[in-house]
């Protein structure tokens, strides 16, 4: 059920033009019942607004694909801890992200983040200014190492609550 949701968040978020129903329903491969079922606990959920016969993705619903959604390749995120010395570890995804921040070493961090390489990458690759911003502010602070990995894991145990509730949600609805 979960996969159908996602499916209709994402096929709703790439639509650019005006479709009936009946045709969303043939896009995501349901029945127009298995469908209006989704749509109901989508909008139930936040992910989704009905006006009038008209059903849009709501900013939340965005939000939750792009921190969910794999990135193109070639775009993943590398972590090292200096020039050369790559630690294997890449992010696929802002969630897959957000869950490394709690496990890479502090060095890695403290590469990255004193280049602007966190917030560099998450403007040009997710378009997210105020994220992007909010990374900034914290490396504008001038942290220790292992306060600046505090602070991530907070920023990203947040993020990641999110996510987890959407995930229940997409599952109960």
């Amino acid at each position: 059920m979960a996969e159908e949701r996602l499916k209709i968040l994402r096929t709703m978020n790439n639509i650019t033009e005006e479709v009936s129903l009946k045709k969303f329903a043939e896009m995501v491969d349901l029945t127009m019942g298995q469908m209006l079922e989704y749509l109901k606990g989508l909008e139930k959920a936040g992910l989704i607004r009905k006006s009038e016969q008209r059903y849009s993705i709501t900013r939340e619903g965005k939000n939750v694909l792009k921190i969910i959604n794999p990135v193109p390749k070639g775009s993943e995120f590398y972590f090292y801890t200096e020039i050369g010395n790559y630690t294997g570890l890449s992010a696929k995804s802002l969630k897959e992200f957000f869950e490394l921040i709690k496990t890479v070493d502090v060095a890695a961090l403290a590469f990255h983040f004193s280049r602007g390489d966190f917030e560099n990458w998450i403007r040009k690759v997710f378009n997210d200014t105020h994220l992007a911003n909010e990374l900034r502010k914290i490396r504008k602070s001038a942290l220790s190492a292992e306060n600046l990995k505090n602070k991530l894991i907070n920023l990203s145990e947040a993020i990641l609550l999110k996510v987890n509730s959407f995930s229940e949600r997409l599952v109960s609805e």
